[in-house]
């Protein structure tokens, strides 16, 4: 899976991942506010089933939408992207560079790197 998702795609599957199953109703109710037109939820939904991120079923008249992908598979790729095109595929210069940004200290550092290290 390569594709990535437009910003508006994104926090569509940001409701999706955090409901799993739902109509275009809902996540038009979840979604903040101003909220967007009913059709343009339902265009980016439609649209992300194209990409293949997200599937569908009957229920009643209407249709229940679901995430095809896992929010960690995405999150994986598209960090191992920002890795690739702004760090020469360094996580070593990625972690350097957030720490810099961040003004992390050493307890932030080590538990970043306990989670790494579990997986």
């Amino acid at each position: 899976m390569s594709k990535q998702l437009t910003k508006a795609e994104e926090q569509i599957m940001q409701v999706l991942w955090d409901l799993q199953e739902t109509s275009v109703k809902e996540v038009v109710d979840k979604l903040p506010d101003p909220k967007p037109a009913y059709n343009t939820v339902s265009t980016i939904i439609r649209i992300l089933e194209t990409k293949e991120f997200v599937g569908h079923k009957q229920e009643g008249r209407g249709y229940l939408y679901y995430p095809i992908i896992d929010k960690e598979t995405y999150s994986n790729q598209s960090l191992h992207k920002l890795m690739n095109g702004y760090f020469d595929g360094s996580f070593k210069s990625m972690v350097s560079f957030f720490v810099k940004e961040n003004n992390m200290d050493v307890a932030e550092l080590e538990s970043i790197l306990k989670e790494v290290n579990k997986k």
